[in-house]
């Protein structure tokens, strides 16, 4: 089965959203956006993997580890590692 990429669960008006999907940009790795904000399964994954909360942006990687509101450094580990 082939994995499904880097799935990005986050809200239009989240800046870390946007930080963190600029730095991906800047990279070239391709994601898919979910918004949780018109994704009700979607919202609920997000609160299920962070305790409760809607922790954005959460970003979940084909090797199945999740980034909750990552810093650019931390991001840039992640996909460099």
């Amino acid at each position: 089965m082939e994995s499904p990429g880097i799935m990005f669960y986050g809200t239009r008006w989240c800046s870390d959203c946007r930080r963190a999907q600029r730095l991906l940009d800047e990279h070239g790795h391709t994601y898919t956006y979910i918004n949780i904000e018109s994704d009700p399964d979607a919202a609920a994954y997000v609160m299920q993997v962070n305790g409760g909360n809607r922790s954005v942006p959460t970003i979940v990687f084909p090797d199945g580890s999740i980034l909750v509101e990552p810093s650019n450094a931390q991001l840039q580990a992640k996909l460099m590692g």
